[in-house]
């Protein structure tokens, strides 16, 4: 006979090779054809509304592993707020305008960028933009990610344009808008000025040198100690290319200063930063003079007269005044001021009524006025100033400094600070400012460290610089008076021109004439002129991206303004949240999220920024190619996302062995449920056996935690949590004991189904919890799990489990705890027999089991349950000491079916090779 035939060995289609790069695409398709995101919108419909707002990704490129790190995390908590039963309703969105996408259309037009029509090339800018939203959302989509594809918003809509110049209408009511001629962060490559959330800090070597102003005035007051010699102030740059804007030198007005001469020349630096001075500029024999404070150098205010100084290479003065922002960290304490290139200069020069200078054309060149260094590049004019300065015997010390430079963005060149007139936000109207504070402290960023991170950035952030010299944007809806230069600046007008966008698009800013966008009959309220010219720059894109709030959240049905998450990557601090918070609190009173979410940057696996120079670059694409979207969902929910996050062939390879180890026990949980119908064979808790109690009251704590972890946002704990229960709960011990019972017993048998019935909750309830992270394989296991006729077609409509409290039994699991201790002291007895060659697979051996009597009456209270649970033959008790273990050949001979070793295995004259249970087992069969 055969009696494997009669074994209930595991059946199921569910594969065991995954072949996910294959399989996942066609069940995406099937989401889509069975509109998954829509019917569960209608099934959470009048569920409380929970709402993750999308940062827009830039429409610019393929995604990269960064943009997939974003995605599947908003993924995750979009879909388990939905299995917590919320309306989690989530839009994707895009961010369309703004300098990457002119400067791509610019490249591919070449020398014709000069000469075509604005309107052109915003045409241009939007097929292009088009083009890679297209190709991004079939990229997320990929990911597995759910949401209303069909309908995302984009920034370069026509309704989304509208509600942008609105929303800085209420700014213009309000009376923060302003222009002003101030130094901002400037790109010379790409012509424009930029905000603090474009400006990335990199390294860069500079000169750094120490040089002379002459004293001009007369220095005698100072002091009675000094001689004839000439008395020279000194300063510290790394920027000599600012010199020739110099307008001032500021002092603390509080702090030391030392009049010291050396050699046949005296000079004045901080008292503290003398000696530092000297050594960096090696001069000899310095002898202090006298010692004074900064107010006795500095003028006070603009009818005082203070310290004069000549400037070092230019026909003019350079006076010495005071400010409070001079600090001792190095230098000499005596601070070149360029009013037009510096944004401490320019308060200084403001206060002190100093031009504000700014001789540097738009492409980073010196104006024609510059004696010698007219046309030259900024950058390239510094070793030429240092070499003048040189020349006439002002340069006392030169070298070179590695230090942390501001580059832009988008082109990665190094900026500069030039005075140039633009559009602000002044923070301090209406307290803007601290407003915005007191709501960051209202928010719960996650991490917690995230609100001192912006916190700071706002409280020591410029006014908000809101004009761009660009075209492929919104425009600023300001009008300038034909005759009189005054400038036109209403809400009113802007209203009016939001309404015509709304209907037409933004180009028509760029298509009409400036008397077909103002109403008729509009009048210059200085001169009553009516000849008007229209602003040229257009809206900062942190504008159009900050007002997403409003575009999105409050003007689309299945949502609601604020928002309760917003999450994005670390570096959006200083970029969205921040840009987001100052435009809801300026136009709303409040920050338009309840919660912010921030992650870190994906680096390689030794912890290096990921770059094409450094070959480390992994692209999402490729992953996916190989391994599968599941393994790099997987690899988001295994790293802790509030640190830097480490991709490398290693850590995918880890994880894809992670998964494969999930899924298999998956597989093998359905293999042994096929011929398991709830509904007519699922037993009562009070009739399941303890063991299968046990790993249910285990599998209520796991679903506590996991719940948990969905709750706090700590995917990391998920993956290890799901793993470890799979590993070794299930794998190496569960499912390990259950095989006996499973596989010999009769089909239909108590101890079958009651396994069988452990296993289907199992089952289902980790096909749920995985469900917002493993989505492709929750949703395969889903399909093929047993049905008791009224679950959900896929596992994403369906709910999360809730812990049972009928198998929350704390006395049985401290029973079984202390069971689990004795059997790790049995594997590690078979073990030794095993090296020890007394027997090979653990069921040849008996186990002897000597404990005093406490154990001993604890253990036999378990007698038949533990050779399934040490997975041997026999096991025999004896009195003695502690708990000692013995592990030997087990007598008798081997069944044939179930493999034990049995002293009756033989007395069965139909069956001589079964043992009494399995000849048994067979009985009814015989009949």
């Amino acid at each position: 006979m055969d009696y494997k035939a009669t074994l209930n060995l595991p059946k199921t289609d569910f594969p065991m090779k995954a072949d996910l790069p294959r399989r996942e695409p066609f069940i995406l398709r099937e989401w889509e054809e069975n509109r998954l995101y829509q019917r569960l919108r209608v099934l959470r419909r009048g569920r409380p509304l929970w709402l993750l707002h999308d940062g827009p990704p830039y429409a610019n490129g393929h995604i990269h592993i960064g943009h997939a790190l974003n995605k599947i995390l908003k993924d995750f908590v979009v879909k388990s707020r939905t299995m917590f039963g919320d309306d989690a309703a989530f839009i994707p969105g895009w961010d369309c305008h703004g300098l990457p996408i002119e400067h791509q259309v610019d490249k591919e037009l070449g020398e014709r960028k000069e000469r075509v029509d604005p309107a052109e090339k915003r045409r241009l800018c939007r097929e292009y933009a088009a083009k890679f939203i297209d190709i991004q959302r079939e990229e997320f989509m990929r990911l597995g990610v759910l949401g209303d594809w069909e309908h995302p918003y984009l920034t370069m809509d026509p309704g989304y344009q509208a509600t942008i110049i609105r929303e800085l209408g209420k700014f213009i009511g309000g009376g923060y808008v302003y222009k002003d001629l101030k130094p901002v962060h400037w790109c010379p490559s790409c012509r424009t000025a930029l905000a603090e959330a474009e400006v990335e800090y990199e390294d860069r070597r500079d000169p750094s040198i120490y040089i002379k102003f002459p004293v001009e005035s007369d220095v005698s007051r100072l002091s009675p100690n000094l001689s004839k010699k000439p008395v020279s102030v000194l300063i510290w740059t790394t920027t000599p290319w600012t010199l020739p804007a110099n307008k001032a030198i500021v002092v603390h007005p509080d702090y030391p200063y030392v009049i010291f001469e050396s050699g046949d020349e005296s000079y004045i630096t901080a008292k503290d930063l003398m000696q530092a001075t000297i050594e960096a500029c090696q001069l000899p024999n310095p002898k202090v003079v006298d010692e004074c404070r900064g107010r006795d150098l500095g003028a006070p205010d603009r009818q005082a007269i203070g310290v004069v100084c000549r400037h070092p290479f230019l026909e003019q003065e350079s006076p010495v005044l005071l400010a409070d922002y001079v600090t001792l960290d190095q230098g000499t304490g005596l601070v070149h001021t360029a009013p037009g290139h510096g944004e401490v200069d320019y308060e200084t020069g403001k206060q002190y009524g100093l031009p504000i200078y700014s001789p540097v054309e738009d492409d980073g060149r010196f104006s024609p006025e510059v004696p010698k260094f007219g046309g030259m590049n900024v950058f390239e004019a510094n070793p030429r100033i240092v070499e003048r300065l040189r020349q006439n015997g002002m340069l006392l010390s030169g070298g070179i400094i590695e230090h942390a430079y501001p580059h832009c963005w988008r082109c990665k060149g190094p900026t500069i600070f030039r005075a140039t007139e633009q559009w602000f936000i002044a923070l301090e109207t209406h307290d803007l400012r601290r407003r915005s504070l007191e709501e960051i402290k209202r928010v719960k960023w996650i991490p917690a460290w995230g609100q001192n991170r912006i916190y700071d950035m706002v409280l020591h952030r410029p006014d908000w610089c809101i004009s761009r010299q660009r075209v492929w944007g919104v425009p600023i809806p300001a009008f300038y008076c034909g005759s009189c230069g005054e400038v036109l600046l209403e809400q009113r007008i802007a209203e009016r021109v939001a309404s015509l966008v709304e209907r037409e698009g933004a180009d028509i800013w760029f298509l009409k004439e400036a008397s077909q966008l103002l109403p008729p009959g509009e009048r210059c309220t200085q001169c009553g002129g009516t000849d008007f010219r229209k602003e040229k720059d257009i809206l900062d894109v942190w504008f159009d991206s900050g007002s997403s709030h409003a575009a999105v959240l409050e003007r689309r049905a299945d949502q609601r303004w604020p928002a309760e998450m917003y999450l994005e990557g670390s570096d959006q601090h200083r970029g969205w949240f921040h840009s987001s918070l100052l435009v809801a609190v300026g136009t709303r009173g409040r920050a338009p999220y309840h919660e912010v979410l921030t992650h870190g940057f994906v680096v390689d696996g030794e912890g290096r920024k990921m770059s094409k120079s450094l070959g480390n670059v992994i692209a999402p694409q490729e992953v996916i190619e190989r391994y599968g979207a599941e393994v790099l969902r997987l690899w988001v929910a295994a790293e802790d996302y509030r640190d830097d996050i480490r991709l490398s062939e290693e850590i995918l390879t880890r994880l894809a062995e992670g998964y494969r180890r999930i899924r298999n026990t998956c597989r093998y949980l359905l293999g042994n449920l096929f011929d398991f119908d709830p509904r007519k064979d699922a037993l009562p808790p009070d009739q399941l056996l303890e063991i299968d109690r046990f790993i249910l009251h285990k599998l209520q704590k796991l679903t506590e935690r996991l719940l948990k972890a969905y709750q706090d946002y700590e995917f990391h704990l998920l993956y290890h949590l799901l793993h470890n229960f799979c590993a070794v709960d299930l794998s190496a011990f569960y499912l390990d004991v259950l095989k006996d019972r499973l596989y010999t017993s009769e089909r239909t048998s108590p101890g079958r189904r009651s396994a069988q019935t452990a296993l289907w909750k199992i089952l289902v309830a980790l096909t749920k919890l995985m469900a917002p992270v493993l989505s492709f394989t929750a949703d395969e296991v889903w399909r093929k799990a047993p049905k008791v006729g009224d679950e959900e077609e896929s596992v994403h409509l369906s709910e999360f489990p809730k812990a049972e409290e009928v198998f929350l039994d704390e006395a049985l699991a401290e029973r079984w705890e202390r069971l689990l201790k004795v059997r790790d002291e049995v594997l590690k007895a078979l073990e030794g027999a095993r090296k020890a060659k007394k027997i090979g697979d653990s069921l040849e051996a008996e186990v002897e089991l000597k404990a005093d009597s406490p154990v001993l009456e604890f253990l036999r209270s378990y007698e038949e349950d533990l050779p399934s649970i040490f997975i041997v033959s026999s096991v025999r008790f004896s009195q003695g000491p502690g708990l000692q273990v013995e592990a030997r050949k087990a007598p008798g001979r081997k069944c044939e079916r179930c493999w034990t070793y049995r002293e009756d295995v033989g007395r069965s004259h139909n069956h001589p090779t079964l043992c009494a249970r399995c000849v048994f087992v067979l009985a009814p069969r015989a009949g």
